[in-house]
């Protein structure tokens, strides 16, 4: 009896939040967290976090003709060297040119998917790219530094918790003033006493990922703690801190 083969995984784009403009003038690809390792299919429970901020993205850029996506996995895991979910995160990207053209791409992850998203921000389509809580690698001086060449020309924001027991803040903050040497438009903020899921202030975390991706993408002003976080030389711009009262009353 014939072995039937193996079907290959491929990565997929999840179904426009929101309604789909007819012609789109820019893409925000969500990227769930991951696994460290697993060759396991991603459990559909790993998109809910995300999701929500996508349809807050999808309403916010509805006008502008924003097309939103969440990005589906092979893999649930990392991998190694094998870096699955950074190369599916760059798939997407490839998938959004061909889907809408010549469009500006923002890549928006969280925590495993943070990872992803910095790693892929090297893709030609992409503009800019949102890490909530990224979940990166010990330093280790037997391996290679996470890289943050690819980071160069992009706009980035990084979101951490100071709480976060699962994703190490203190490693965001290291691998944001390595890549800010080379690109000031580098910011950072950190989220007092929340955990890895930043749900102690989740509407002030979602409103400045919103503003962040209608800045980058469509042009729209930023708000004040946003510029003065790309102004801000390392450590000021790294280490803003992000409370209650996102916009009026944040402490420095």
């Amino acid at each position: 009896m014939a072995q039937q083969a193996t079907p290959v995984r491929t990565a997929r784009l999840g179904r426009a939040l929101g309604s789909e403009p007819a012609t789109v003038n820019g893409v925000a690809l969500l990227l769930p967290d991951g696994e460290e390792s697993s060759a396991r299919r991603p459990s559909p429970l790993a998109a809910v976090p995300v999701r929500g901020l996508g349809r807050r993205l999808a309403r916010a850029g509805r006008d502008q003709h924003l097309a939103t996506h969440v990005v589906h996995y092979r893999y649930r895991g990392w991998n190694g060297d094998e870096a699955h979910l950074a190369h599916d995160a760059a798939w997407a990207a490839d998938e959004a040119v061909r889907r809408y053209g010549d469009v500006p791409v923002c890549l928006v992850g969280l925590g495993m998917g943070g990872r992803a998203a910095l790693r892929a921000a090297g893709h030609e389509a992409v503009s800019s790219v949102v890490a909530l809580a990224p979940w990166l690698p010990e330093d280790d001086s037997a391996a290679p530094a996470e890289p943050v060449k690819q980071l160069a020309g992009r706009q980035v924001l990084i979101v951490h918790g100071t709480n976060d027991a699962r994703t190490d803040p203190e490693l965001s903050f290291r691998l944001a003033a390595r890549a800010k040497k080379a690109n000031h438009e580098v910011c950072r903020f950190e989220v007092h006493t929340d955990g890895h899921g930043l749900s102690q202030y989740r509407n002030e975390v979602l409103a400045l990922a919103q503003d962040f991706v209608m800045g980058v993408l469509f042009g729209r002003d930023f708000s004040r703690p946003v510029q003065d976080a790309l102004a801000a030389p390392p450590p000021l711009g790294l280490r803003m801190p992000l409370a209650a009262g996102f916009g009026t009353t944040l402490r420095h």
